[in-house]
């Protein structure tokens, strides 16, 4: 069975404990970068949800999952609130898909 994984500051993914999913704390950029890595390629992990905050520091590691199937990374506000990052990162895929900006 697969897994949803929760990465991002302490504050932030520790309430998705409860519901279940694997959470993922991390302190630094770079340690969620690391964090990032592995559970992509676990091949056990199916969906990533990452803090638009941490996101916006590891750009090229996010980007090197965006047209994979597996794991799928959605972005999610922090604790700072949202930046606005996950909502164009979906804008875009619906592009993508559609041919045209239906949001």
């Amino acid at each position: 069975m697969y897994k949803i994984a929760v990465l991002g500051d302490r504050e932030s993914v520790l309430g998705f404990k409860a519901l279940g999913l694997d959470v993922h704390p991390a302190e630094t950029a770079e340690e969620a970068r690391k964090t990032l890595h592995h559970l992509a390629r676990d091949g056990e992990t199916a969906i990533i949800y990452l803090t638009e905050q941490f996101a916006a520091e590891i750009q090229d590691e996010v980007a090197k999952y965006k047209d994979s199937v597996m794991p799928a990374i959605i972005l999610i506000p922090g604790k700072a609130g949202a930046l606005g990052i996950g909502m164009q990162n979906i804008t875009d895929s619906v592009e993508r898909a559609v041919g045209a900006d239906i949001l």
